[in-house]
């Protein structure tokens, strides 16, 4: 399998929490045992990762270089890291200064990612308070690539992915209040379009099929536990139907995740963000992948925070930052692929 034409950004995350020190863990595993890698750089934070490297006995030798297409030729010796960002080295011990620095990763790597010098964008853990403190006017990175590829809110769309489930929550980083009112056939219908594209086009699903959560307790049983199956997700789903799309629901939370159902569907559409997140990461926290979809980039991220607490000692799984490496590039070549074709 050849690698994608330009190498991966990978955006630092904040400093003092667990990003650096499994993005050097990846090199290591991802250049050694686990064979074919798409090269990959990040941006910024040359001194930042040579300590987490040290610190969490990474053997990687970290390589500074100017340009990103540098990138793929040193990446065979070491872990290419493009110089001009910085900041101390303070696991454990977010400050406003590691936030400046995990912001202009973001920035830099996601800027030149839409200039066409890298092939995806892999972001590391944030901590949204920090970004908060140096102006940051998003409620995550998710809504910061949307506006950074001049998209609304809604065209930029979450997916969680391991390997046995994906999982996307049509309403994210709100209020469970809020949820009931921000739903609409609309949204519905404009969401599952924008999955079912990515399935095709970066994952190879040709016929990918739909799951609908319902909302309430089974399903609303009717009416007896509210009307929103029936006045707005219903519709939506016999919209879809009608539109050629393979799509079932509303299924119950309480049901959609057990073994048997999640081999009936490619992707599980949920309401609201913790429908989407729990099962993921009750089943595949190590290996789960936060992708964007919808984007004219690819963005993919480890699913989980920065873990300030255990950063700096070793203690860091890099098997979720592995597995979002590996499929942005993944993603990389099925895109490559099938503009050819």
């Amino acid at each position: 399998m050849s690698s994608p034409r330009f190498p991966l950004a990978v955006s630092l995350g904040d400093p003092a929490g667990i990003g650096p020190e499994i993005i050097a863990a990846s090199y290591d595993r991802l250049r050694g045992a686990e064979g074919d890698c798409a090269p990959f750089f990040v941006a910024g934070g040359l001194e930042v990762l040579r300590a987490a490297s040290l610190a969490c006995g990474a053997r990687c030798t970290i390589i500074p270089i100017a340009q990103p297409h540098e990138a793929t030729e040193a990446f065979a010796a070491g872990l290419p890291v493009l110089a001009g960002l910085d900041a101390p080295y303070t696991p454990g011990q977010p400050d406003l200064t590691g936030a400046q620095l995990s912001r202009a990763s973001l920035e830099w790597a996601t800027l030149l990612t839409l200039q066409g010098d890298a092939a995806a964008v892999v972001t590391a853990p944030v901590a949204k308070a920090g970004l908060m403190e140096t102006g940051f006017d998003f409620p995550g990175q998710t809504e910061f690539l949307a506006a950074a590829c001049n998209l609304g809110p809604d065209d930029a769309v979450m997916m969680l992915a391991g390997p046995s489930l994906r999982t996307v929550p049509l309403t994210v980083h709100l209020a469970l209040s809020q949820v009931p009112a921000r739903l609409s056939e609309e949204l519905i219908t404009h969401k599952a379009r924008i999955v079912a594209k990515a399935l095709r086009r970066d994952f190879g699903l040709q016929q990918p099929r739909l799951a609908i959560a319902g909302l309430n307790p089974h399903a609303g049983e009717r009416g007896q536990f509210g009307d929103e199956e029936a006045r707005i997700i219903e519709p939506a789903i016999a919209a879809l139907k009608a539109e050629g799309f393979d799509v079932i629901g509303p299924v119950p939370g309480d049901a959609l995740f057990t073994p048997i159902m999640r081999g009936a569907y490619d992707a599980a559409l949920c309401m609201y963000h913790d429908q989407a997140l729990i099962p993921l990461k009750a089943l595949e926290f190590d290996e789960g992948v936060n992708v964007t979809l919808g984007l004219p980039i690819i963005r993919t991220s480890p699913d989980h925070g920065t873990a300030f607490d255990i950063a700096g000692q070793g203690k860091a799984d890099a098997g979720a930052m592995c597995a979002a490496i590996r499929m942005a590039g993944d993603m990389a070549r099925a895109r490559a692929a099938a503009s050819v074709g």
